[in-house]
């Protein structure tokens, strides 16, 4: 916009301006304004990156910057429909297992259970639990975050006819995302083999592990939400890893149609423009609420 010239940095860093600077006299100032951005930067609200000519909003009084997706507050939950909770059935399974865990203990050793209790820790088949549902947890924050009437997210849903659930769901303008969120170490990368005189396998490899598995489950999963939206609407299957070992630059890629990614390229991925308008977000988002209830 002319009579703006923003500067900008790192994550955080504020954006100063010509017409708006320190010493300046903006009482009358507009308390935003849409913009061309002349350099790249980073939302307020989601920490997606904006590239330098990207339409951007920018906040006077805190001299930061949004996607214009974004209301300038959170927008209120719609009543009508339950997004649910971010990890809650994780979260439920852990307390479970931990509960029996503790009763089995106190009632084999009455007098020493509190002891042995304070003395030993959970099995690892426990704490997997208590991992993943603070993973979901983290991750659904991020996704409420960016919600607007171009992004619209449901977490923890539960398949019909089945013990599995679906992390989380989000209603963009490019379409419906599946995102299965994971806490594994080391480095994400996709190992090739064959291609040429046999067939092409691709296998997710994470550290030393062969994780091709989990692009499996979400494949299930993808076909589930395209029983409930159709064809018509673009359904994307994401593998999210959270604090693994990811490279500074690169890193993100696509096997068998399933995108791997860590939290802030998702956000990125979420808030890119495409062509479904709000009443079409919408209406897949409550089909989706309505078909996949919370676990």
């Amino acid at each position: 916009m002319e009579g703006i010239a923003a500067t900008f940095g790192n994550a955080g860093t504020s954006y100063a301006t010509d017409g708006y600077g320190p010493g300046v006299d903006d009482t009358t100032a507009p308390a935003e304004k849409q913009m061309r951005l002349r350099y790249a930067g980073t939302c307020r609200i989601c920490d997606a990156a904006l590239p330098a000519k990207t339409e951007a909003v920018y906040e006077r009084e805190t001299k930061t910057i949004r996607c214009v997706t974004h209301d300038h507050d959170l927008p209120e939950p719609d009543l009508d429909v339950d997004i649910g909770e971010a990890g809650s059935s994780a979260r439920r399974e852990f307390e479970r297992r931990k509960a029996g865990r503790e009763k089995r203990i106190r009632d084999k050793h009455p007098k020493l259970g509190g002891l042995i209790l304070a003395l030993s820790d959970d099995p690892p088949s426990t704490t997997a639990w208590d991992t993943g549902a603070v993973v979901e947890e983290r991750l659904g924050g991020r996704l409420n975050s960016l919600q607007s009437e171009a992004c619209r997210v449901l977490h923890d849903r539960r398949i019909p006819e089945s013990r599995a659930n679906i992390d989380h769901l989000a209603v963009t303008t490019t379409g419906v995302y599946v995102i299965d969120a994971k806490r594994y170490s080391g480095r994400p990368r996709l190992r090739v083999e064959g291609g040429l005189l046999r067939p092409r396998v691709e296998r997710l490899i994470v550290g030393r592990r062969d994780c091709t598995k989990l692009v499996d489950g979400v494949l299930k999963q993808v076909d589930v939400v395209r029983t409930v939206v159709g064809d018509q609407i673009p359904v994307h299957g994401v593998l999210c890893f959270v604090d693994a070992d990811w490279p500074l630059i690169g890193g993100a890629f696509t096997t068998r149609d399933v995108q791997v990614l860590w939290p802030k390229r998702l956000q990125s991925t979420l808030t890119s423009p495409g062509d479904l308008d709000v009443h079409a977000i919408e209406r897949v988002h409550r089909e989706l609420a309505s078909a996949l209830p919370s676990a």
